[in-house]
């Protein structure tokens, strides 16, 4: 079986949150610190590592939630707990503007992004390189 992420291409992770399911939106607008997430076990927990980069995508269909990356940082350690679910210790910083999916799904680059093709997948998903470096463009704070 294929692995789609491998350490050598990998750009970002990036955690997921339903904006309908959870506090994200009013976490965000307090800009709350956030020092972990859950993410579920696999192979690419084990490549899960402190120093990477990491972005969070806020999915939903409230009024006025604009789906998108809210906030980019970087995993201060490695997966913990106990399976199937583990949590990441992680450091975020929330954008002044948020980078909406409608633009990324305009970009050319992106086609290929993990979170726009399975938007369901379970955490963690995944962004090479070379899409980091595109969503990087879209990026104003």
């Amino acid at each position: 079986m294929s692995r789609a992420v491998s350490i050598d291409d990998l750009g970002a992770w990036l955690l997921k949150a339903s904006g309908d399911r959870s506090d994200i939106v009013a976490r965000a607008d307090r800009a709350d610190h956030i020092g972990q997430w859950c993410v579920r076990t696999g192979y690419r927990t084990a490549l899960m590592e402190a120093g990477q980069r990491v972005l969070l995508w806020v999915s939903g269909s409230r009024r006025g939630l604009v789906p998108g990356i809210w906030a980019v940082g970087a995993l201060t350690g490695g997966p913990y707990g106990e399976p199937p679910v583990l949590q990441v210790p992680l450091a975020l910083r929330w954008l002044p503007e948020r980078v909406a999916r409608a633009d990324l799904r305009q970009d050319d680059r992106l086609t290929g992004l993990e979170v726009l093709r399975q938007p369901q997948a379970a955490n963690p998903s995944y962004v090479t390189v070379a899409q980091l470096r595109a969503i990087e463009a879209h990026l104003t704070g």
